[in-house]
């Protein structure tokens, strides 16, 4: 892959326009114009808001940028084209009438930033009042980025902390292996199954379920009791009823 296009710093500014609407959904009414309707969310707006502060500054829009998608979405046709001609030097400021339009997330921001600043691509927020030519956009874009650094710090900290309690404890989530045995009064099962008590009604009360007492019967941890087949439940588990 080649290396991105460094912009310098003193070149007129040329600026990519990005704007982003998270859905897709058209209106009732048709347009008496073009016979079509229109979409709810109108990009137009954001548009004409961005060429007014370029045409006040002074810098030339090269192109404008749309996308009709979730936010959600980390790549989108527009944002890729305006990234791909970003790197190829074709436009040296990007503007978006604020971070969300552009970022799914403070961590896909700061990437986008970060690539910036290494090719010499200025970034322009409306909203948020940032442009990171200035040196207060400057001083906000190191602030955001060091406090990003700092939670992936953090992250990577609990990372290796849950990881070594893992390995400690032998599982993934350092809770012991298998399924937790479940605990009863093993000798009352025995008691109330000398007496006669069905071991549906035995489970009832010991509070597990007929197939657990079944497989200590047959694992021999209840003493040796001959099963006798005596509900729904235990014709299952048997197969039939036996002496």
């Amino acid at each position: 892959m080649p290396r991105p296009k460094r912009i310098e710093r003193d070149q007129p500014r040329k600026c990519g326009l990005y704007v982003r609407a998270s859905t897709t959904k058209r209106a009732a009414q048709v347009n008496q114009d073009t016979g079509e309707r229109a979409y709810e969310q109108n990009l137009d707006v954001q548009q004409e808001q961005m060429e007014k502060v370029a045409a006040q500054r002074g810098w030339e829009v090269v192109k404008l940028y749309t996308d009709r998608a979730s936010g959600s979405m980390e790549s989108r046709p527009g944002l890729d084209a305006l990234m791909e001609d970003a790197r190829k030097g074709r436009i040296n400021t990007v503007m978006v009438i604020q971070f969300d339009r552009f970022a799914r997330s403070a961590r896909q921001l700061i990437l986008a930033l970060e690539e910036f600043q290494v090719i010499g691509v200025d970034f322009v927020s409306l909203r948020e009042n940032l442009d990171t030519s200035t040196p207060v956009g400057k001083m906000m874009f190191t602030l955001v980025a060091g406090f990003a650094e700092m939670e992936r710090g953090i992250l990577r900290e609990r990372i290796v902390a849950g990881m070594a309690h893992a390995a400690k404890h032998g599982t993934k989530s350092g809770k012991p292996p298998g399924r937790p045995k479940r605990v009863f009064d093993r000798v009352a099962a025995a008691e109330l199954r000398t007496q006669g008590m069905g071991w549906d009604k035995i489970a009832d009360q010991l509070g597990v379920s007929v197939s657990t007492l079944w497989r200590h019967v047959k694992k021999g941890t209840l003493g040796k009791l001959v099963p006798v087949a005596n509900s729904k439940a235990e014709l299952a588990l048997t197969g039939g009823p036996s002496a």
